[in-house]
């Protein structure tokens, strides 16, 4: 639909909203309410403990922080919908949705990558660790992995904004890499650069990733047994994020090239799983994985046991 020169999407992965409005909302809002407090909780506890002052702790913070401006991007306008007749977005809306998901699920693999360099630094070459992993080099690795796939992203935004549009009903809740299939024609620069975005920011880090925890193991395989435990207290958990953030991302890309062959109710089902689990995995296995957090928050609701 077309008003005075913008151009509404219509999300049309909607199934049944008039029916079951109320319980989609009630669902989505009680989900959104546990990601902010939860991941909200584990940030404060880094930012107020000094001893969680540390490179690992504020990386960890950082992926906290992606998951609660993620589902912000997603959370408000999908439960205005689910209470509205129609549900609709303008597209330059759409492209800025688009813009924020993807800046922030690519600056995770990076934020991942730093935590996995952290770790080798700190496991492999703990003489060095203090010289290294600075103030400094944290806070140029933090603006790096928030700022390139911004810049990234905001190509391929502006680079859709130009190009013509074909259908106006998107087969989705809310703007993902759906949005191609309204396009008459990708243009071939989109393709390219997409494909470029794709191995910089998720392909490139996980390799890097896989490179550098495969080192600390053979490393760590050499060592005595408190080295292999310091390892796996703290690799496991970064590990365990890795693959279900990386099983999502794939899982995100398989949707959006498949999904005209899935039932409408089947696209709803995988579309919230996307939004869902990451972000309500992350604060529950940093809770309880990292011994630090964990212990902190024991103390913050169940303080008379530390007394």
């Amino acid at each position: 639909m077309d008003e005075l020169n913008v151009t509404y999407i219509t999300l049309g992965g909607h199934v049944e909203v008039d029916r079951f409005r109320y319980v989609y909302f009630f669902i989505m809002f009680i989900a959104y309410i546990l990601i902010l407090c939860s991941n909200s909780i584990i940030v404060y506890l880094i930012w107020v403990h000094q001893n969680l002052h540390e490179p690992m702790y504020i990386f960890i913070a950082a992926l906290l922080l992606n998951s609660v401006v993620y589902s912000t991007n997603i959370y408000p306008k999908l439960l205005i919908d689910f209470l509205s007749e129609k549900q609709i977005i303008s597209y330059s809306a759409c492209l800025f949705q688009f813009q924020i998901l993807y800046s922030l699920g690519c600056s995770e693999f990076l934020l991942l990558s730093a935590m996995a360099y952290d770790r080798y630094v700190s496991i492999c070459k703990p003489l060095h660790y203090p010289n290294i992993m600075r103030k400094t080099t944290v806070g140029i690795f933090l603006l790096f992995a928030w700022l390139v796939p911004a810049c990234h992203l905001a190509v391929l935004t502006i680079l859709s904004a130009e190009t013509k549009l074909c259908d106006l009903t998107l087969k989705g809740i809310f703007c993902n890499n759906s949005i191609y299939k309204l396009q008459c024609v990708t243009p071939r620069v989109i393709t390219i650069h997409g494909v470029v975005s794709l191995i910089d920011l998720s392909i490139l880090p996980m390799l890097f990733i896989i490179f550098t925890y495969t080192k600390i193991f053979i490393i760590t395989y050499r060592s005595c047994r408190e080295v292999r435990k310091k390892a796996a207290e703290t690799c496991l958990p970064h590990l365990m994020v890795l693959i279900s953030f990386s099983c999502l991302f794939a899982y995100d890309v398989i949707i959006a090239r498949v999904q005209s062959n899935f039932p409408k109710t089947a696209r709803l089902i995988m579309m919230l799983q996307i939004i869902l689990y990451h972000s309500l995995f992350n604060p529950l296995i940093y809770g309880l994985k990292m011994k630090e957090i964990s212990k902190h928050l024991k103390r913050l609701f169940c303080p008379a046991k530390f007394i």
